[in-house]
């Protein structure tokens, strides 16, 4: 009976130092506190509009229960391309509503018959 009793005891002591043990690793449960909007390790630039090498180069800080790094750079590419998409067809759209001085000249010179 006495050699029960200690097993018990035992395996509640184990059970104990295992328990704060992983709370001293883990914490205690708190949520971390939200990211402050004025700070951020991901910069774009501010002085332009963002193109898709800018997010080719962004890089994530990695977390212990963050996401799927293969997914996330998946997520970029597939935003970096739409990007250079949209900036191609913007600028497609700007050089045929205002044709450069090259276009202007090569029209002038269809209009005018040589002498």
């Amino acid at each position: 009976m006495l050699g029960f009793v200690l097993f018990v005891v035992g395996v509640l002591v184990v059970a104990g130092l295992l328990f704060l043990g992983a709370s001293v690793l883990l914490g205690r449960g708190e949520t971390q506190p939200p990211a402050d909007p004025e700070r951020s390790p991901v910069e774009l630039p501010v002085d332009r509009a963002v193109t898709g090498d800018d997010v080719r180069g962004l890089r994530m800080t990695v977390a212990l229960r963050g996401y799927r790094m293969s997914e996330v750079d998946w997520l970029l590419e597939q935003f970096a391309r739409t990007l250079d998409e949209r900036d191609a067809e913007i600028a497609a759209l700007r050089a045929r509503a205002h044709p450069g001085p090259a276009a202007a000249d090569a029209d002038r010179s269809e209009e005018e018959p040589d002498v």
